[in-house]
């Protein structure tokens, strides 16, 4: 491993105990998503979430984050990896005139050509 590579892991490492440390004094050490409360031994399980998954981005009041468990927190990150794998392989067909479409037009004339 490079020196540079150290010193990053090192800084990355220093930077998420200062911000799981104040967020772990404002919050209740309770999982945001399943509600399931952590103390002693089991406090390592309850992990910071950046709402906005921007690690940099670390306000004092603690806004952009929440307290997950470490299975709600996986269980987060693979549901963007999902909605991000499928939103670059659907192409976008979204109207733009605002969701005034409907989806239903001509349903009835089409129906009716089937029973006729």
């Amino acid at each position: 491993m490079s020196d540079k590579t150290r010193q990053a892991l090192s800084e990355q490492q220093a930077r998420q105990t200062t911000y799981r440390e104040r967020a772990l004094k404002i919050y209740p050490w309770i999982c945001a998503h399943c509600g399931r409360e952590f103390e002693g031994k089991r406090l390592k399980e309850l992990t910071v979430h950046h709402k906005d998954h921007n690690h940099d981005n670390n306000p004092p009041d603690g806004s952009n984050w929440e307290l997950l468990c470490i299975y709600c927190h996986d269980n987060e990150h693979s549901r963007d990896q999902v909605a991000d794998a499928y939103s670059h392989d659907l192409p976008d067909t979204r109207p733009d005139s605002g969701g005034t479409t409907n989806p239903f037009a001509g349903l009835g004339d089409m129906l009716k050509g089937k029973l006729d």
